[in-house]
């Protein structure tokens, strides 16, 4: 399909300057090699007051987006070049956490739910109905938001946790486990006192009111061990 007049790529659709100073603001990556759709989601989201930048191949995209911000990616299925399903997989390569939503004509819905089986969160037929496409863009830019919120705790919980003493986590494991303080003293040897004293500490470096506090950051940690 031949190019719309005075469409380039990347478009965004406000001046990169009034996002200057929110430098998290989410932004919708799409991409697309039809330019009258890409035309029509740029009104759209223009529209919805959603930042946007539009591609029209797998390759530019690539290339050219930035993939640290918040946010979500739109993929055609079916592009030339560099399909929806490989710009995925390269995604996936990189690390790259942003959710990924796919349009899909009728025929392509098989391969549509084999990306979600690889991690798409959505996938909508076309043609779009635009309430319902917006709808579900914010879905997925609140999950992102979420997700990255949850990875910033962890990365918190795991630098506090490298404060501790061999003694400490020791201590730690031992409490969040159930066990009192005579029967932590009696697992490790020492006296009931010393291990109030290492509570104290232990909750002043991890930054937590309270043992409940405790539990929740040290499974957190775990939960990103596991995600490694």
């Amino acid at each position: 399909m031949g190019r719309e007049s005075g469409l380039a790529y990347p478009m965004t659709i406000d001046p990169p300057e009034m996002y200057a100073v929110h430098t998290d603001e989410p932004v919708v990556l799409v991409v697309d090699d039809d330019d009258l759709m890409l035309a029509s989601l740029r009104r759209v989201f223009a529209s919805a007051k959603l930042k946007a930048e539009l591609y029209n191949s797998g390759q530019d995209f690539l290339a050219q987006a930035r993939l640290d911000r918040p946010g979500c990616i739109i993929l055609d299925v079916c592009m030339p070049g560099m399909d929806g399903l490989e710009v995925q997989v390269r995604l996936k390569q990189r690390g790259v956490d942003t959710p990924v939503i796919f349009l899909t004509g009728a025929a392509d819905v098989p391969i549509a739910v084999s990306a979600m089986r690889e991690g798409a969160v959505d996938f909508i037929q076309k043609p779009v109905d635009n309430k319902d496409l917006v709808a579900r863009v914010r879905q997925a830019i609140d999950r992102h938001r979420r997700q990255r919120q949850d990875d910033d705790e962890r990365g918190d919980v795991l630098r506090r946790l490298s404060s501790l003493t061999a003694q400490e986590c020791r201590v730690l494991d031992l409490l969040i486990s159930g066990k009192t303080d005579r029967e932590v003293a009696r697992a490790l040897g020492t006296a009931n006192r010393s291990i109030d004293s290492y509570r104290g500490r232990i909750m002043e470096k991890m930054a937590a009111p309270t043992l409940a506090d405790l539990v929740r950051m040290r499974l957190l940690a775990a939960e990103k061990a596991l995600s490694n």
